[in-house]
């Protein structure tokens, strides 16, 4: 028979069965929180070296990035259909009534698979079904097989992660093996924290150099963003600290104050977060300082009675900026500007509820 070992018929499906999934006021800033949110499927532990069991049908979209090392929570798609072949993944590859051929083959880091007199068949980003038709045609074009019938299962998935960092309750890794939504990865991380900022930035690929996507997130709307934006295995989701400026003085709680939602914030604003001045106070005396990127100081000398009459404009604030009330008019002429902007980093922090 030479190497014409046997004929079949080509019968091409994915067998892959699943387990079921699991499925007012301001207050200070000390060890505040965000409460942890809900995943809405999660698996239990990777199986294996960092990688997953399923003998169930497939997921969402294609995959790529690095193994994870099964750390950090799980995410698992809910429809298994479309999930793509991997490096690290472990494939059952069975060849009816030839058991030479029928074993469990690991895809190598190329997105290879190794068969027997075919040499490597390119496997990665194929569906099981798709990859099971490519087996069958490098058996027949390799003069293996005259009509070879394939079956392929993913039997273990190989893990791999999303990183978050920035302002969540628990930075690291999520393990997710499909693009997830945005909302998902936040919410396996405990959610943000109160002093996150309304931007975060999505950055696909394993370097600094990738393409970024940004999300706008609020507290106080609905955040659509947040459930269209997919994540996918090795991007980096980075949330960012909100703006703080601080108020310090003749005030009544001095300290650092999250610039909410839009991140925009004045004078008057600030105060008024602040408590307001205490009678001793030099309004006419109110200073913002501010440092610049090349480590120069502005100093803006305005008037809070000014402002409170509506003949001075309310100064926008920026990221920073140290608004400063006096006690009295000597200590307004007497305060340096440096020594104010270093008195700023002891400040207690506020965030608004």
């Amino acid at each position: 028979m030479g190497t014409m070992w046997r004929n079949t018929t080509v019968k091409n499906r994915l067998n892959l069965r699943c387990g079921s999934l699991l499925p007012a006021g301001i207050t200070i800033l000390a060890a505040a929180m965000a409460a942890p949110g809900q995943s809405q499927t999660i698996a239990p532990s990777p199986a294996g070296a960092g990688g997953f069991s399923s003998t169930a049908g497939s997921g969402s979209t294609g995959r790529s990035g690095t193994p994870a090392q099964g750390v950090g929570p799980v995410i698992l798609p809910r429809d298994f259909a479309q999930l793509r072949i991997e490096p690290g993944d472990l494939l059952s590859v069975n060849v009816y009534d030839t058991p030479e051929y029928t074993d469990s083959y690991r895809v190598d880091p190329s997105g290879d698979l190794t068969l027997p007199l075919c040499g490597k068949v390119k496997v990665q980003g194929l569906t099981a079904p798709e990859a099971a038709k490519l087996l069958e045609t490098a058996l027949k074009d390799n003069q293996v097989l005259n009509r070879p019938q394939v079956k392929v299962d993913v039997q273990q998935y190989a893990g791999q992660y999303v990183t978050v960092l920035g302002e969540v309750a628990n930075p690291g890794r999520v393990t997710v093996i499909s693009p997830t939504k945005l909302s998902e990865i936040l919410s396996q991380v405990g959610g943000l924290t109160p002093i996150a900022g309304t931007r975060i930035r999505i950055r696909h690929g394993e370097d600094d150099t990738g393409p970024e996507v940004e999300a706008h997130y609020s507290r106080s709307e609905t955040n659509q963003q947040t459930e269209s934006i997919l994540v996918r295995p090795g991007d980096s989701v980075i949330v960012p600290r909100a703006g703080i400026v601080y108020v310090l003085g003749a005030v009544f709680h001095p300290g650092g104050y999250v610039m909410q939602e839009d991140g925009k914030l004045n004078v008057a604003e600030a105060l008024a977060l602040s408590g307001g001045t205490v009678l001793q106070a030099q309004t006419n005396g109110l200073r913002v300082i501010r440092r610049n990127p090349d480590g120069t100081v502005l100093d803006f000398a305005l008037s809070y009675d000014g402002i409170a009459k509506g003949t001075q404009t309310p100064l926008e604030l920026q990221a920073q900026d140290v608004v400063y009330v006096p006690m009295s008019k000597l200590k307004a002429t007497l305060s340096d500007a440096t020594g104010i902007l270093s008195s700023a980093t002891s400040a207690a922090i506020y965030t608004a509820r």
